[in-house]
């Protein structure tokens, strides 16, 4: 592997606060035209492959999921040279299936959130429509599917995430409606980074840590923030083992479909971008220019 490959970037869930390992380690405050990033990156060698972690809700939990500014964190990533990012995330689950601590990796998403005019890059003169009808990096979910096994870890390959709003959790009436809807897992935080990373031509999969059975399931005790820390510490070392061992096998060639996925979606002639936006997008709009 080669530290000159194009970087992997891995978004740290609740509890996931930092990434060991690292060799030359330092930490990167990035500027973005989105405004601040939820924390300084931290950046190192990890396998031979330069990696970018970025704690999705700061350092100590201290940014609700409806404060996060994902353009910020996903624009930072991309001016980095991220090209492929693991997203980490604690979930409930909606089945009986997926107990508590097992891994779940999705490949739908259903989309409850509200500030969908903050899920994208495009407007402000430039208007592009990402293909979106498969969501996750089949080749990367695969990749985090072997790493799980080889872990010996519980995993799941498939699934649809719900997203919602939060920061409370799920009315009972809710997550039954989320159940009789089919939907596997749910979350508050992730759909807004894939539609991102997909705009940004990065390829993202999502490992997601069950953390309960969110309040569907009337035998358990109703989710709880106190509830899931022990689940949560247990998730976390998991997580760390599998990043550990899936990104040596990331290719050094961003070649995959993800890494060229503007290549149909824009629709605004180049001549009649504004400058402004331009240069703001260039990180993402670069090879057009």
């Amino acid at each position: 592997m080669s530290e000159n490959a194009p970087a992997i970037g891995i978004i740290g869930g609740s509890g996931l606060y930092d990434l060991e390992g690292l060799t030359g380690r330092e930490e990167i405050t990035v500027q973005t035209p989105f405004g601040p990033p939820s924390d300084a990156l931290v950046t190192g060698t990890l396998a031979g492959r330069r990696v970018y972690f970025l704690p999705r809700h700061g350092k100590g939990h201290r940014i609700l999921p409806t404060e996060l500014n994902h353009r910020a964190n996903l624009w930072a990533l991309r001016s980095l040279g991220v090209r492929w990012i693991i997203a980490v995330t604690a979930v409930g689950s909606l089945q009986e299936k997926y107990h508590p601590r097992d891994i779940v990796l999705p490949d739908q998403f259903f989309d409850r959130t509200s500030r969908r005019d903050q899920h994208t890059f495009f407007g402000r003169g430039i208007v592009a429509h990402v293909a979106f009808g498969d969501p996750i990096s089949d080749k990367l979910r695969a990749l985090l599917h072997d790493a799980c096994a080889a872990q010996g870890r519980r995993v799941h390959n498939g699934g649809t995430y719900v997203c919602m709003d939060g920061p409370a959790f799920s009315t009972r009436a809710e997550s039954n409606a989320h159940r009789q809807l089919g939907f596997d897992v749910i979350g508050m935080t992730n759909l807004p980074e894939a539609k991102l990373a997909r705009e940004a031509e990065i390829a993202l999969a999502t490992l997601a840590m069950i953390t309960d059975y969110d309040c569907w399931k009337v035998e358990e005790e109703a989710v709880t923030a106190e509830s899931v820390i022990g689940h949560l510490h247990a998730n976390v070392a998991a997580a760390k083992a599998v990043l550990a061992q899936v990104i040596p096998q990331i290719p050094v060639e961003a070649n995959w479909p993800e890494h060229r996925a503007l290549d149909t979606a824009l629709m605004t002639d180049r001549k009649l971008w504004p400058e402004q936006t331009g240069e703001e997008l260039l990180p993402i709009l670069r090879r057009f220019l």
